[in-house]
């Protein structure tokens, strides 16, 4: 499977005299692929940048300058993405760091609780405020990772990305928020494995290749019919057509990967070429969905 388009196929893209002739090349091209998320008006979705047929569930990241399959997020603290090839260490980083948080919270609470009550002995001013600070924090640190932990367990138990959860995907049918989504114990294996006394092990496991995944049987054979108009964010609900968790995010007032793919008048830096999409480079961390 080649998601990067062709020389040949990119002549065509960039020669095309309108933009449904376009989407008719990329729809063509892509009929072949894994691909089964579209574009808010159903386009198939497109990474100028890199030149590819984005794969289900991947974004560009403006940070470090590639498409990244199945993105959750930039980390700053790792500086790195969060994505298919190491989610389940970014979980389990949070999971044994949260560990260790409670341990130290653990043996220093006696000192703590002595401190408190006056009961230290014949310890210095200094080694008592050390404990204090130490059990403070290892509180604070503690509070914001099982928040972040428990966050990113509701996301693998659902099967979705930190973006998805923003921005439930689009299939041909509509936009559906649980579209990956294959049951609790099925989701927690798609990240961490088959085998559960691997799940803690910090070795990879997690199932596919990240360029296709498993779907809900109503979006395998399914062709876009109906064309999507901008919504608001809605708050947590049951129907297929709800967006995200509940957080306002509005819709931008385009769509960022295939809309607009004549108005380009930026030259790339090989040549005087334009390249579809530039008038939408953006400095955020993430694409559009």
């Amino acid at each position: 499977m080649d998601f990067k388009l062709p020389a040949s196929e990119l002549e065509k893209l960039l020669s095309a005299e309108s933009d449904d002739a376009q989407r008719s090349l990329l729809e063509a091209y892509a009929a072949d692929l894994p691909v089964l998320t579209r574009t808010m008006s159903g386009s198939v979705r497109y990474c100028n940048r890199c030149v590819i047929i984005k794969p289900d569930r991947a974004h560009h990241c403006s940070i470090c300058a590639r498409c990244v399959l199945k993105m959750d997020h930039h980390c700053p603290w790792v500086n790195n993405c969060v994505c298919f090839h190491n989610y389940k260490y970014f979980m389990l980083f949070l999971g044994y760091a949260l560990v260790y948080c409670l341990f130290v919270m653990a043996t220093c609470m006696p000192f703590f609780i002595k401190f408190w009550k006056g009961n230290f002995g014949g310890a210095t001013a200094t080694g008592r405020y050390h404990v204090v600070f130490a059990f403070f924090v290892a509180l604070m640190f503690g509070i914001s990772l099982g928040s972040l932990f428990g966050y990113h367990c509701y996301l693998v138990s659902h099967n979705r990305t930190t973006l998805e959860a923003f921005r439930a995907p689009m299939f041909r049918g509509g936009a559906d928020k649980n579209g990956f989504s294959m049951g609790c114990f099925g989701n927690f294996k798609e990240v961490f494995g088959a085998r559960p006394h691997l799940w803690l092990v910090p070795v990879f496991t997690s199932r596919g290749d990240g360029l296709e995944f498993p779907v809900r049987s109503e979006h395998q054979l399914e062709t876009f019919t109906v064309q999507q108009e901008p919504h608001g964010y809605e708050s947590m609900g049951t129907t297929r057509s709800s967006f995200g968790d509940g957080i306002a995010f509005p819709l931008p007032p385009q769509d960022e990967d295939a809309e607009s793919l004549l108005s380009a008048e930026r030259w790339d830096r090989w040549g005087q070429r334009p390249r579809p999409f530039d008038e939408h480079l953006e400095s955020s961390s993430y694409d559009e969905l």
